[in-house]
């Protein structure tokens, strides 16, 4: 079953979205890869909730 989360951002999704793109500008696929993971390790961090972060890889999983 998947999880449903309200929009945080609110009318900045936008602004993250670009932001999240230009981060990526310029990098190959491997160097992409790895920036996806360290802002998933320093995202989990700044939230630290273990269980609710489970609840959230479950979703993500979910639609694969």
């Amino acid at each position: 079953m998947r999880e449903t989360y309200e929009m945080g951002l609110g009318a900045r999704g936008d602004e993250f979205y670009e932001a999240l793109m230009a981060a990526h500008e310029g990098l190959d696929e491997a160097q992409s890869h790895a920036l996806n993971v360290r802002i998933v390790l320093l995202l989990a961090n700044r939230f630290g909730d273990v269980d609710e972060l489970k609840t959230i890889f479950g979703t993500a999983r979910s639609y694969a």
